[in-house]
């Protein structure tokens, strides 16, 4: 049967049951067509209907790979690296007859390579098809027929109807038809969506209600024209038609998957949309890659190898191709020559030939360990280094640092500028209602933080904050005013604006209560702290909403008609016109029980002000001032309004805003449009003032990032004296900084947005933010050429930064902005924070990190080169979106400052040290090119050249990068001046790479013309001199020896895994050599190595060697690091040399709490353990004399003879005196 045959076949069937039923079908099957691109259509529980369309399934996928997919797709991500692409090439062509080598030189290592990189993905991906089987395989009840049966998620289609029970997971996006709660509510959690735990109300058409029962859910047909699946969380439009009706839905009636089902029994649902078509899995993208600024210039160093490896080979192939001559008699070239590569009478394609030659032969001079080896370092850095670190935990609700990527680990060493929201960020996101305004007057005792620092700052003295009897302190209440507590607003001048400001306060939001019906027992749950904040007060101040209907609102109201009566008053919600970052206000349409509609209204003053009624000049002004007020208190204002609607304007309107929720089209437009014509005339009551205080430790992390070089913006909503208050209490500002304002709130600039020309008031604040620009530039570039140069700040507001942001504008703004300490922009949206987050970026090529807590910070936090999220109260959007989560602020002072340090000069030695292990032992392969006769003869054996960085130098450079440490801790945020090192690049720029370079080429030398060279006389026992596989066989020993010990110089402190790691290696390579040259197959193509290494050990000349040869290579690293630490030492260098006496951080630790119960016998051991020590603990020290110790001796009291030698650096008289433990 065709598909249009079986639509025919359903229709007939449909009016059948419906015939049987009494009832006319709702939905006419006949009229099937194909989905429009702006919506889709659904047939409600008729799968044959909804089969044509052929919807996405519900079974859904977050694997990478498929069993045939995994090896072509790993592989072809593996080779998208340079360094292994490059190194496949290598192994096509070793693998053709001009190779002097054996393939397996080349193929091993790069098999290893790529088998642990495959394993590692298909490890990850695995996991992922556990987690997706489970999902999948999971049951709901699905109607079948009249009665509820239970199959697996994926097995589900779109129009479905399921039955979801308590506590259960929604399995799609699923339309709400009915619950077992009264009046067709239910209430969800989207924890797993958003993060948040409160609870969301959701409420299905009153029309639907009825489909509980399977019965009655079996004669359910609708048609439900909806929008196509998209990724917007918060959105959702569309129309359902049943029983000739067409009724608008909202997101209100769309149950998302994911979210689950609380304190309802059950509810009933039509599927929407299912799959990765649903909203969830459309949002389940992956944070933007990014990649380390110190990768993108190992990138370069790769090219620059190769560049080397280049010219070697030029230089061999050209000396190759003038080196063969028929007059070597010796070399067999008379008469015809069948390689072509040794055919004198055409040397081109000799040095073409001999040129691939040697590339094969070179080859190892690119590392191929190395990128496995970093992301092996990285890795370990951050799942055992930050996500363990006790210092970035926060114990009040169990959060750990979380590092979501290893890929950034080392830019968290050198970020110069960071971004942070202030809300939740900054300040801990608690909000309490600490003052308001009615009717123009101020009510509210209380003094916040941000007044106590002003009032430090001006030398002021405050009386103390005593709170009076009445005081009430609770969760989301700090308010302290007689006036208006228990019912004493009555006695107010204003007792009519009072009621209204209180009911305004107890009808006007979209709170749930739960629990108990009494005010010791009702909690609260909200969109946000602020609206909790709001509802709590209403309730102290005797308007107590305590319980929620879709339709009603119903309040306890004490005092209203005389004192000490209290009355349960019932309000019907007619309209909910939502807060939005747009509209920056909510109203809620009321009726009261004597039939009056009034609007209320709360929301921004700038909005607020915009939409009162003409009159009452007076109110307006004193209330302005009192929100200047508030905010020069750190405090977040909101103003409140009302409207008396008639009946008639009400129904006019109410027609309007109905059309406009029915519509499928540009949903959201139209509403905001029809809120606008009912949203006018307020009548302005007052204004709430909310406080949220500052994080604990903000001010102090502030200034010790201050210190690190790192300069911090602030972006945040708030008003600008709100934010400017704040960056003063956070240390960001203060009075000795010259500030430098841009702000849109001059009386010019309202004189024209009086007149209402959008073209005229665009092109005035143009002009008046790019002369403000500009004076303020020349200002800045003068205070920076004085002797004082005192610090700069810039306060800048939204309306003028989008103005300041146009690329005519926009190269000023950055020239102001990088001049200035510190910045803080007011009143910006979601997008000016990314914006302006981009423009350090790629401006000023600065390494940046921006933070915040909200799904508002997402698009600032994906911008900058490091994201980091506050797991907070705004939920885990922002944590989501992150590349490192901490759960409060000041933990970024460990993050930044400690384990970004750390990793910067850890992933620097190691790239550095790659380098200069490789490029010694290729260069010695080099140098025997020359002897010859450029003929591409390999000097070691392809085992050993395969082996060098697989086996005999890999364990050591892990060690390296995860345990070295130039300064402990807390020495690392005692000094943060240490960060500029990471800032200027120290340890990762060419003047370093160079420096390592000099010392390879020295130690190649070294290497290999003192073994060759002496290595022609000797004999072995038997009488033979030594072969060509003898001295290689010593001089790689020789240099695995050299570059494993030389790393032991590069460490700032060794650990007994150092220890394990360096001569693990060099053990291994004995072991290795033992075995593989006691042993000869018929197969072997190195059968010269057999036995080798039992000859050399037969001579006393092998032992001499491998002794003195590494000494010498390694004396020039010596000489440097000790003339580089005593005449030019590095910062780190210095604070070792001060604080070189102390013990370990754990060990003082320990020492404190027994240093006061020592006997005189342990008190002088201690007091000697005090002393500096023969061996420094830092091994970085080139010279260590014992005759340091009269010095330090000296400075305790203590006689010690002086030494010829005894020499204390300048770093050494910086140190804190030491004192003798007190006896007990």
């Amino acid at each position: 049967m065709g598909g249009w045959d079986r639509v025919r076949s359903s229709r007939s069937r449909l009016s059948r049951d419906s015939t049987h039923l009494n009832r006319q079908p709702s939905v006419r099957l006949g009229r099937v067509q194909p989905q429009a691109p702006g919506h889709r259509t659904i047939y409600c529980n008729d799968r044959e209907a909804n089969a044509i369309i052929k919807f996405k399934e519900n079974s859904i996928s977050t694997t990478k790979y498929n069993v045939l997919t995994f090896l072509p797709k790993g592989l072809f991500e593996q080779f998208r690296r340079v360094a292994n692409f490059y190194f496949l090439m290598i192994s096509i062509l070793s693998s053709t007859p001009i190779s002097p080598v054996s393939p397996i030189t080349n193929v091993a290592p790069l098999s290893i390579v790529l088998l642990i990189s495959l394993v590692k993905e298909a490890f990850e991906d695995w996991k992922r098809f556990q987690n997706d089987l489970v999902i999948n395989n999971t049951l709901v009840d699905v109607l079948h027929g009249q009665k509820w049966e239970s199959i697996p998620w994926k097995k589900l289609q779109v129009g479905d109807l399921v039955r979801i029970k308590q506590d259960g997971f929604f399995p799609a996006d699923i339309l709400f038809l009915a619950s077992t709660n009264a009046d067709g509510v239910c209430y969800v959690e989207t924890s797993n969506l958003d993060g948040e735990t409160n609870l969301k109300i959701r409420k299905a058409l009153e029309k639907t209600w009825d489909y509980l029962t399977p019965e009655k859910a079996s004669e359910f047909r609708g048609e439900l024209q909806c929008e196509q699946p998209n990724n917007s969380l918060y959105t959702f439009t569309g129309n359902l038609i049943i029983q000739k009706q067409t009724l608008p839905l909202t997101p209100n009636q769309l149950l998302l998957r994911g979210c689950s089902l609380r304190n309802t029994e059950y509810i009933v649902g039509a599927v929407v949309y299912t799959g990765h078509e649903t909203k969830v899995m459309m949002n389940a993208m992956n944070v933007p890659s990014k990649r380390s600024t110190l990768e993108r210039k190992l990138d370069k160093l790769i090219l620059t190898l190769f560049a080397t490896l280049l010219i070697m080979c030029l230089i061999g192939a050209i000396g190759s191709g003038i080196f063969i001559n028929r007059k070597y008699y010796y070399l067999g070239l008379e008469g015809k020559v069948e390689d072509r590569q040794f055919d004198p009478s055409n040397r081109f394609v000799v040095i073409i030939l001999t040129m691939f030659t040697l590339i094969t032969l070179f080859s190892s001079i690119i590392p191929i360990s190395l990128y496995v080896s970093i992301e092996g370092i990285k890795f370990f850095q951050s799942t055992q280094f930050i996500n363990q670190d006790l210092n970035m935990y926060y114990a009040e609700t169990n959060t750990p640092a979380l590092a979501r990527t290893s890929n950034l680990n080392e830019e968290l060493g050198q970020v110069e500028y960071i971004f942070t929201d202030k809300t939740g960020t900054l300040t801990r996101n608690l909000m309490e209602f600490f003052k308001c305004s009615i009717g123009g007057e101020v009510y509210g005792t209380g003094i916040t933080e941000i007044e106590r620092g002003l009032a430090e700052r001006s030398s002021i003295k405050l009386e103390e904050d005593r709170k009076s009897a009445n005081a009430v302190h609770e969760k989301g209440f700090n308010f302290d005013d007689v006036r208006l507590m228990r019912g004493a607003w009555r006695n107010e001048p204003n007792p009519d604006i009072c009621k209204e400001f209180f009911r305004c306060l107890a009808i006007c939001h979209t709170v749930l209560p739960e629990g108990d019906e009494s005010p010791e027992k009702i909690t609260y749950q909200a969109a946000s702290p602020d609206e909790a904040a709001l509802v709590t007060a209403a309730k102290n101040f005797g308007f107590f909403f305590y319980r929620r209907t879709p339709t009603m609102i119903y309040v306890r109201e004490s005092h209203v008609e005389k004192m000490g009566k209290i009355q349960d008053v019932p309000y019907e919600i007619l309209n909910v016109l939502e807060f939005n970052s747009t509209r920056k206000r909510q109203s809620v349409v009321c009726q009261y029980s004597d039939g009056r509609i009034v609007l209320f209204c709360k929301g921004a003053d700038s909005v607020i002000y915009e939409r009162l009624a003409e009159g009452n000049d007076d109110l307006k002004k004193v209330t302005r001032e009192h929100l200047e007020q508030f905010g020069s208190s750190g405090l977040r204002t909101l103003c409140l309004a009302y409207r008396n609607l008639s009946a008639n304007v009400y129904e006019t309107w109410n027609e309007k805003f109905i059309q406009a929720k029915s519509s499928l089209q540009d949903r959201e437009k139209k509403l905001d449009e029809v809120s606008e014509l009912i949203e006018k005339d307020l009548i302005l009551i007052g204004a709430t003032a909310i406080e949220d205080k500052l994080q604990e430790g903000v001010p102090a992390c502030i200034e010790t990032l201050s210190k690190a070089g790192i300069k911090i913006w602030v972006l945040t909503g708030d008003k600008m004296e709100t934010a400017i208050n704040i960056a003063y209490a956070c240390n960001l500002l203060n009075n000795n900084m010259k500030q430098f304002i841009i702000s849109s709130d001059t009386d010019n600039i309202r004189e024209v947005e009086d007149r209402g020309d959008p073209v005229e008031i665009a092109r005035f604040i143009n002009d008046a933010v790019r002369a403000r620009l500009k004076k303020c530039l020349e200002e800045a570039q003068l205070y920076l050429h004085t002797i004082s140069r005192p610090k700069l700040a810039l306060v800048i507001d939204g309306k003028c930064l989008m103005y300041a942001l146009d690329p005519s504008l926009r190269g000023m703004l950055l020239n102001l902005s990088l001049n200035c300490n510190s910045v803080v922009c007011c009143r910006v949206s979601p997008l000016q924070k990314a914006q302006v987050t981009s423009l350090v970026k790629k401006g000023a090529k600065k390494i940046t990190l921006s933070i915040g807590d909200g799904a508002n910070d997402v698009s600032m936090i994906q911008a900058a080169h490091v994201g980091v999220g506050i797991s907070g109260l705004e939920g885990m959007q922002a944590v989501l979106a992150s590349d490192f989560a901490i759960a409060q602020f000041r933990f970024l002072t460990d993050l930044l400052l400690v384990h970004g340090r750390w990793s910067y000069i850890r992933i620097s030695k190691v790239v550095t040290y790659f380098f200069y292990k490789n490029l010694t032992f290729t260069l010695t392969q080099f140098w025997f090119t020359f002897q010859a006769g450029f003929s591409g003869q390999r000097f070691y054996d392809d085992w050993f050249q395969a082996c060098y960085n697989v086996l005999f130098t890999s364990l050591p450079v892990l060690m390296l990068g995860l345990f070295d440490k130039d300064v402990s801790e807390s020495l690392s945020k005692k000094y943060p001046q240490l960060y500029m090192e990471g800032l200027k690049n120290v340890y990762f720029r060419w003047k370093i790479v160079s420096i390592w370079a000099f010392f390879s080429l020295y130690q190649s030398l070294i290497l290999y013309y003192f073994v060759t060279t002496s290595g022609s006389s000797p004999q072995s026992s038997s009488g033979k001199m030594f072969g060509l596989w003898d001295i290689s066989t010593m001089a790689f020993t020789c240099v695995v020896t050299t570059v494993n010990l030389r790393l032991l110089l590069s460490c700032n402190n060794i650990t007994r895994w150092h220890h394990f790691s360096v001569w693990g290696s060099i053990l291994a390579w004995f072991l290795f050599i033992f075995l593989y040259s006691g042993f000869m197959t018929k197969y072997d193509r190195q059968e010269n190595v057999f036995w080798a290494i039992y000859v050399l050990m037969s001579t006393p000349y092998f032992y001499i060697t491998i002794i003195l040869v590494p000494i010498v290579a390694l004396a020039g690293d010596f000489l440097y690091q000790g003339v580089q630490r005593w005449f030019f030492p590095y910062d780190y260098q210095i604070i070792q040399e001060i604080h070189r006496h102390e013990p370990d951080d754990n060990r003082s630790a320990r020492l404190l709490q027994i240093e006061n119960h020592l006997t005189p016998a342990d008190a002088r051991s201690y007091a000697i353990a005090q002393l500096p020590q023969e061996r420094s603990k830092h091994t970085g020290f080139a010279f260590d004399s014992p005759g340091y110790e009269s010095f330090f001796a000296a400075q305790v009291g203590v006689f010690a003879p002086q030494k010829a030698w005894d020499v204390a650096r300048r770093a050494s008289a910086m140190r804190p005196r030491i004192r003798k433990p007190q006896k007990s």
